[in-house]
């Protein structure tokens, strides 16, 4: 049978534009739009409700002077640490093992590292909640084995609050990380690992010369997931923390709940979304563009 000639509509260029048009509308409505409206109120000085006073760029300029804002950002870069930094190397460090390991059990300890991704923060913010309290396990366990000097409240003493806090979020994207990279690490063909070890190359070795330089992309990706999730979270430190003690554990996240719904200052608090907005693009551009030139 002779072969059909497209029709017009398939061959018309805007063909491929009409079938991401409706996932377009929904990230335009759910997205796009309170992200236009956030910038529109940032510049206005507002209360949430009855009039309001454009005040222009003033807002931004306050966020400038602001302790309480230099303290949140400052605490989110900290958490960078702990949400991207630390399981990337802890992440790195156990998907080499089961990579290379062939331990009895390995899918059920693949299943509980990965198990955190699955649970709700709520559940897990209450148990560690638990676990941080003055007569939490973890304090009794310390007591148990000689070092009463090291309990404290966790969450309520300044100084360890966020490193407590960020720990949780070492605990939930460690496994995200190791399936990541271990997802990266499974397309290695076991030609180069074979050729290395008849060179003499120690497990040390191998992981430097063939496994880190293959699984560049997937750190990459791993990086941009973990540094949004450090610099957006909010719930973690709302269900544990609140915030405190004084603004030990407050973030750009949490500034923006309470400057708007404790404060009523919708502006201010606008502003600092668009801040938080563009902080989060710019350091996750520059960590795609880092990954890129080392590829």
């Amino acid at each position: 049978m002779a072969r059909q000639r497209p029709s017009a509509v398939v061959r018309s260029r805007a063909t491929p534009y009409l079938f991401i048009l409706p996932a377009f509308l929904v990230y335009a409505a759910f997205s796009l739009y309170p992200l236009v409206r956030a910038a529109q109120f940032s510049l206005f000085e507002w209360p949430g409700f009855g009039p309001s006073t454009f005040v222009g760029l003033q807002n931004y300029i306050d966020l400038a002077t602001d302790p309480a804002f230099r303290a949140a950002i400052g605490n989110a870069l900290v958490l960078i640490l702990f949400y991207a930094a630390l399981p990337l190397v802890i992440g790195l460090v156990l998907a080499a093992i089961f990579r290379r390991g062939q331990v009895r059990g390995m899918g059920f300890f693949r299943s509980v590292i990965f198990l955190p991704q699955v649970i709700a923060v709520v559940v897990v913010a209450v148990a560690w909640r638990n676990i941080y309290a003055p007569n939490g396990p973890l304090n009794q366990a310390l007591r148990a084995v000689g070092l009463d000097e090291l309990a404290r409240g966790w969450l309520g003493d300044p100084g360890a609050a966020l490193p407590a806090v960020g720990f949780i979020g070492t605990w939930l994207e460690m496994g995200l990380v190791m399936l990541l990279l271990l997802a990266g690490m499974s397309r290695i063909p076991d030609d180069l690992f074979e050729a290395a070890r008849l060179d003499g190359a120690g497990p040390v070795r191998e992981f430097f010369a063939i496994t880190l330089p293959s699984v560049r992309g997937e750190i990459v990706v791993a990086l941009v997931l973990t540094i949004i999730a450090a610099l957006k979270t909010f719930d973690l430190v709302y269900l544990t923390t609140s915030g405190g003690p004084g603004n030990a554990t407050t973030v750009p996240s949490y500034e923006v709940y309470y400057r708007a719904f404790q404060l009523r200052e919708v502006g201010s608090a606008s502003a600092v979304a668009i801040v938080l907005t563009l902080l989060v693009f710019a350091i996750n551009v520059v960590v795609t563009r880092i990954g890129e030139r080392a590829s």
